[in-house]
């Protein structure tokens, strides 16, 4: 795998957000992850894309991983998508955004401002106006049920297992190491802020269907949506119907995939991205593209 440098961006209220960079070429993607995970679930897809010619930078969302957490709860989608505008400006040019679930709504809303209009593609990955609701009730089910943490990594692999049970089974590796860690009393606690299930953008995202569809309908950059075939959140009518809005967009699906598609299948997500990523941007400059 190739070497990676840390990098860090400031926020316009503080926030200290951290990532990690793959240098591949003159053209950058970056790439933020879902709600309670952070910037490890894009490890594999960093790679891929540092070897196909692309430079990634996988970004921890504020109150996750490495990132700073938000004083006051300052976790409404407003904030998760003006982190994305400083990120981009704080680069030496516009980025292609990767984002999963919550880190999707954020690329939609922050790529469809005026002044970022110039983002050169958006690949949103398993984001939909409209969630299934019980999919999503899974999903904070789990992190609350798990917010105290656990005694050993090997109890946290079996809880990770029950909650994901059509991937196989994993040890408790360095990956698990990253994604938890050990707090003052000795067990492991997920590598995210607690105050993010109860903050803001948990209960906008029920009601943001009609923001995300405006959204949609603005976005002027090549789109390509993924889905996971086995996704619990997101359907394939919500998809089409989401793909439908976004003009000239792509839709793809990951079989055998869940919600978690990178984590679930990472070879064949990476391949749906680097192929279009090759051929659909919009680079600053009018640049020769990877590959």
């Amino acid at each position: 795998m190739q070497a990676t440098e840390q990098v860090s961006f400031r926020a316009r209220d503080g926030v200290v957000l951290r990532g990690e960079r793959w240098a591949g070429g003159p053209h950058t993607v970056l790439l933020l992850h879902g709600g309670g995970q952070s910037r490890w679930s894009w490890r594999g897809a960093g790679a891929a894309l540092g070897a196909a010619g692309l430079t990634a930078i996988t970004l921890d969302l504020r109150g996750h991983g490495d990132s700073d957490w938000a004083a006051g709860g300052g976790y409404a989608l407003e904030d998760f998508a003006l982190d994305v505008l400083d990120v981009i400006g704080q680069l030496p040019s516009t980025p292609a955004l990767v984002g999963a679930s919550l880190g999707g709504v954020a690329s939609l809303l922050a790529s469809t401002r005026a002044a970022q209009s110039r983002v050169p593609a958006v690949v949103l990955v398993d984001i939909v106006a409209h969630n299934n609701p019980a999919g999503i009730a899974r999903i904070t089910s789990f992190m609350r049920a798990t917010v105290g943490g656990f005694a050993t990594l090997d109890d946290a692999a079996q809880a990770i297992a029950g909650y994901l049970p059509h991937r196989a089974r994993r040890a408790p590796s360095e990956g698990l190491a990253r994604t938890l860690r050990r707090a003052a009393d000795g067990r492991w606690v997920w590598r995210w802020d607690p105050a993010l299930l109860d903050a803001a953008f948990a209960t906008e995202a029920v009601h943001a269907a009609p923001r995300l569809v405006d959204a949609a309908t603005r976005l002027h950059a090549p789109c390509l949506i993924v889905r996971g075939g086995a996704s619990d959140v997101v359907s394939r009518e919500a998809a089409e119907s989401l793909a439908s809005a976004v003009p000239g967009s792509e839709h793809a699906v990951v079989e055998d995939a869940a919600h978690t598609v990178a984590g679930d299948r990472n070879d064949p997500f990476t391949a749906v991205v680097v192929d279009f990523l090759q051929r659909r941007p919009r680079w600053d400059g009018g640049g020769a593209r990877p590959g």
